[in-house]
């Protein structure tokens, strides 16, 4: 829950909207401001808006900056409104970064998108999900899907290492049985030996010097042998390495080329549309100032100017009903006599322009998404090309390495061959007829001692395999664990937008419901929104997308019942609906828990009963409210609520 719903407010507010200056004590719970026409009730909500982090207000028609200041007893936010050639620069420090979801869903005046959305139609479904990044949840799909993908590998692997363990275990059973074969074989021929070499103890020099040839015989064999191992080794490892390699270069070739000089023509085109969204956010600052200023004059609610007229409050009383005369006023820009309905007709003619600025301020900023998101994916696209080509660098460097080790390692083997071939010839020049049995005997214990020495090492490297698939069981059930997270976060990320679309159905239908029951319309049975799959192309392609249809339920005084249109509900029943949106929005998107408020205007289409009855409902859900309200209406509202008469 926000900080600010929890303590008492004070809001100072200078030049903004018709407010010169003013300061006022709010509270938790509901406020109700209460006036007549013109007595800045919707400049100071104006001010709030502003203050919590909002374009939408307008400055003084004479100053040229304005403040508003939110002060508790732990903190203070503040806007400044400076006046330029080109509209109205908001500078400061609001309470919110991003007003964007509040706009729609919380500041519910006169001109609201969520409340006009019903009246006009608009795609009810575009609205709600505005606030979610389905990009970002998106390339969240894609880099979880890619760690799965990953893990799966990871996990193969350990699998098919686990599944040698059989072979391996039989294999270690057999070395294990050959290395006691040979070291009893090696007894035997030991004692063999010692008994011939009692008869000859005589012989004991040419005993050492074959003794010796031997043993450097036999270790110049070991070494050849472990050479052959190594150069085995490094041959797989170079093939391991070359497949890698081959792979990382067909996945940067299969990599998409980015058009050149795009990613520039991005940058230009989004500075370019951002530039045009500030002149049209101008434009509709101009349009309301001019709206608001026309409507005040009409209602006679402009002091400032009628004072101009004449002295004292006779002056302006007469200049006031001289302006509101039935039928006719006198025009404040040129004044001549003109039809009131004149004036209605081109207010109504700025309004709707106001409207078409809002809807192409806000294609604008869908065209800049979609900037935004192909920009990012050609930054993602270089990164995944530079960490491509990374790799492949240092595959290339390694297989460059373990080339050369093996150019060294068969240098000296062929180097060991020619030492085997030399002590052997030393060991054949060594054995004279007198003494073939002994050297026979020799010849057999080295061998056989070789032979052992390389079961023995064959044993230890199987034992340290076994030893070495056994140690890597917990990083198989780690990982196996992380495999079943990603599994369930794909399927939360896959089916989060859903369950946002069936959460605000479910909302507005509910809220639609029960507020039908309390404000008793007498023929309307029902006012409810089916969510559908349809098919739509983009591109070449087509995709499935949800749309909210909106379905009016009406009942006849015969007892008959129909489905009716949006476009045959009363004002009353159309406000509504607008504002039962915007409740499902605000309870959707959890603004209670981010903006301190919910803001109400411009609610003289109901009646008082209802406006009272549907107060008391929002406040369930919404802890601080602020309402705009006439006098008559306001005393429909429970006592209990704070008043503020005076701006």
């Amino acid at each position: 829950m926000s900080e600010l719903l929890q303590q008492d407010m004070e809001v100072s507010v200078e030049n903004i909207g018709g407010i010169d200056e003013t300061t006022v004590a709010l509270s938790p719970g509901v406020t109700v401001l209460t006036g007549r026409n013109a007595t800045n009730r919707t400049s100071f909500l104006q001010a709030l808006m502003a203050v919590l982090g909002s374009d939408n207000a307008t400055l003084k028609g004479d100053a040229d900056r304005g403040e508003v200041t939110l002060r508790t007893d732990d903190a203070a936010y503040s806007r400044t409104l400076v006046g330029s050639g080109d509209g109205v620069t908001f500078r400061g420090d609001p309470y919110l970064d991003d007003p964007e979801v509040a706009d729609t869903f919380a500041f519910l005046l006169e001109a609201n998108p969520a409340r006009r959305a019903v009246v006009r139609n608009d795609d009810l479904r575009e609205l709600i999900m505005r606030p979610v990044d389905t990009d970002a949840i998106e390339a969240e799909i894609r880099s979880l899907t890619r760690e799965k993908q990953r893990i799966d590998e990871e996990i193969e692997e350990l699998e098919a290492e686990f599944e040698r363990l059989p072979e391996l275990e039989t294999q270690l059973a057999d070395l294990e049985e050959a290395v006691e074969s040979k070291r009893a074989e090696l007894e035997s021929e030991r004692a063999e030996l010692a008994a011939a070499e009692a008869d000859v103890e005589e012989q004991r020099e040419v005993k050492a010097e074959l003794e010796e040839t031997l043993e450097a015989l036999n270790d110049a064999r070991s070494e050849l042998s472990e050479t052959r191992r190594s150069i085995g080794v490094e041959r797989e490892a170079l093939e391991m390495l070359e497949a890698d390699l081959a792979e990382h270069r067909e996945e940067l070739a299969a990599m998409p080329d980015a058009p050149m000089g795009e990613h520039a023509e991005l940058e230009a085109e989004i500075g370019r549309l951002r530039t045009e969204a500030s002149d049209i956010d101008s434009q509709i600052n101009d349009l309301q100032s001019v709206i608001q200023f026309n409507r005040d004059m009409l209602e006679g609610d402009a002091p400032e100017v009628l004072s101009e007229f004449g002295d004292g409050p006779e002056g302006a009383d007469a200049v006031t009903d001289q302006l509101v005369a039935p039928g006719t006023v006198t025009c404040w820009t040129c004044g001549s006599e003109v039809e009131e309905g004149e004036i209605e007709r081109t207010l109504q003619v700025l309004r709707d322009v106001n409207e078409e600025k809002y809807s192409e301020r806000t294609e604008i900023r869908d065209r800049i998404e979609e900037l935004e998101s192909r920009r990012k994916e050609l930054e993602r696209q270089q990164q995944e090309r530079e960490r491509l080509e990374s790799r492949i660098a240092e595959a290339e460097a390694e297989v460059e390495t373990r080339e050369g080790t093996v150019t060294e390692l068969q240098g000296r083997k062929a180097e060991l061959l020619d030492e085997v071939e030399s002590l052997e010839a030393a060991v054949e020049s060594l054995q004279e007829e007198d003494y073939s049995e002994i050297l026979d005997r020799h010849r057999a214990v080295n061998q056989l001692e070789f032979e052992l020495s390389r079961v023995e090492s064959e044993l230890s490297e199987t034992r340290s395999e076994i030893e070495a698939i056994e140690a890597i069981e917990d990083n198989r059930d780690d990982l196996a664990e992380r495999r079943e997270e990603l599994a369930s976060e794909l399927a939360d990320r896959r089916t989060q937008v859903d369950r946002i679309e069936a959460d605000a159905v479910e909302q507005f239908n509910g809220h639609m419901d029960a507020i039908l029951g309390i404000l008793e319309y007498r023929n309307i049975e029902r006012v409810w929104i089916e969510r559908r799959e349809r098919t739509v192309r983009e591109g070449r392609s087509k995709t499935r997308k949800s749309t909210f249809d909106l379905h009016i339920v009406r009942s006849s005084d015969s007892g008959t019942v129909y489905e009716d249109t949006i476009d045959h509900l009363s004002e009353s029943e159309r406000e509504v609906v607008g504002l039962i949106f915007a409740l499902a929005g605000y309870l959707v998107h959890d603004l209670n828990d981010e903006v301190p408020f919910m803001l109400l205007d411009s609610m003289e289409a109901l009646d008082s009963a209802r406006i009272a009855a549907l107060v008391e409902y929002f406040e369930r859900f919404v802890d601080t409210i602020v309402i705009a309200l006439l006098p008559e209406d306001a005393a429909a509202l429970d006592e209990r609520y704070e008043r503020v008469t005076d701006i």
